[in-house]
C-alpha cells in the first residue's frame, strides 16, 4: 500500500514530535502493508512554514536512518499546502512541494469554508500542468453543507482525497457518512491515513481499505489502491468503477448506519 498523505517527519509541525516518533510510525506502517509513505507536512497555513528544500532534507535523513535500521518503507517528499493568496507565486519561488516529484500537489482548505478564490486556483493549477487534490473535504464546513461546491471543483480540474479515520468513524458519526457519501457520488479519488501519530492518530488504512472493500467492493477498493500508485508513478488516475451504481452502492453504505 501507499500512503499519501503523512506526517511523518519529526519536529516539523504537529505530527511526530521527534525521531522515536517517525520510527514508530515507519514500523506501524510497515505493519499494515504500507511500503511508501509520501511525508506531507503542513505549510504555509499561518502556524507551520515547512519549504521545498527543508522537507527533501528531512525526507533524505530519515531515510538513510529508517534503512540503517532494517525498517522496510520508503519516504517521499510532499507538503500539505495550505490554500493562501500567495500560493502561485510560491510554486514560482520552488518553495512548494508536489507529491513524490509528479505533478499531482496536496493543497488543503480550511475547515471552516472553501475559499473564493478556489476555483481561479484550480484552473491556474490546471493551467500549469499541475494536479490539485484537496485533502480530506469531508471535515469543510462549506462541503458539508453542500457537496456540490466540491462537485463543482472536481470540474474544473481538481482531485479529492479522504481520510481513513473520517471512513471508520475517527472524527464523528456525522463526518464518517458525509466521508461515504462523497464516495458512493464519485467524488474521492485518493484514500490515505494523514497520520500523526501512532496513538494519537495512527494509519489505519489497511482497515479503511477492508471496509472500502466490504461496503463499495473490489473494483473501488482497487480504484483506490491504483489511483496512489498512480501518483508515485506520476501518471494520470483510472477511470471510476461504472459496474456498480452509486445509488446502490449509497443504499449498501447507508445500511451501515441505520
Amino acid at each position: 500500500m501507499i500512503d499519501i498523505h503523512t506526517h511523518i517527519l519529526p519536529g516539523v509541525d504537529d505530527g511526530a514530535e521527534h525521531w522515536n516518533d517517525t520510527l514508530d510510525m515507519a514500523r506501524a506502517a510497515v505493519s499494515e502493508g504500507i511500503t511508501t509513505i509520501i511525508a506531507t507536512p503542513h505549510h504555509a497555513n499561518g502556524r507551520y512554514f515547512n519549504s521545498a528544500v527543508e522537507v527533501v532534507e528531512h525526507t533524505r535523513y530519515i531515510n538513510e536512518q529508517l534503512l540503517a535500521l532494517g525498517v522496510p518503507v520508503t519516504i517521499l517528499p510532499g507538503q500539505e499546502i495550505r490554500v493562501h493568496i500567495d500560493l502561485l507565486e510560491a510554486w514560482s519561488r520552488a518553495e512548494l512541494l508536489p507529491l513524490a516529484n509528479s505533478n499531482y500537489l496536496l493543497i488543503e482548505m480550511p475547515s471552516s469554508h472553501i475559499p473564493k478564490e478556489m476555483d481561479e486556483l484550480i484552473h491556474e493549477l490546471t493551467i500549469m500542468k499541475l494536479k490539485p487534490i484537496i485533502a480530506h473535504p469531508e471535515r469543510n464546513a462549506e462541503v458539508m453543507e453542500n457537496p456540490q461546491r466540491l462537485a463543482a471543483l472536481i470540474q474544473r480540474g481538481a482531485f479529492v482525497q479522504v481520510t481513513s479515520h473520517s471512513l471508520l468513524g475517527g472524527f464523528g458519526r456525522k463526518i464518517e457518512k458525509m466521508s461515504w457519501s462523497l464516495c458512493s457520488s464519485g467524488l474521492i479519488h485518493i484514500v490515505s491515513s494523514d497520520a500523526h501519530h501512532v496513538q494519537r492518530r495512527g494509519f489505519r488504512l489497511r482497515e479503511a481499505y477492508d471496509v472500502i472493500n466490504e461496503r463499495m467492493g473490489e473494483q473501488w477498493y482497487n480504484y483506490f489502491i491504483n489511483n496512489a500508485q498512480c501518483i508515485i508513478e506520476d501518471k494520470p488516475f483510472n477511470s471510476a468503477p461504472t459496474s456498480v451504481s452509486s445509488k446502490s452502492v449509497l443504499r449498501r453504505i447507508l445500511s451501515y448506519f441505520s
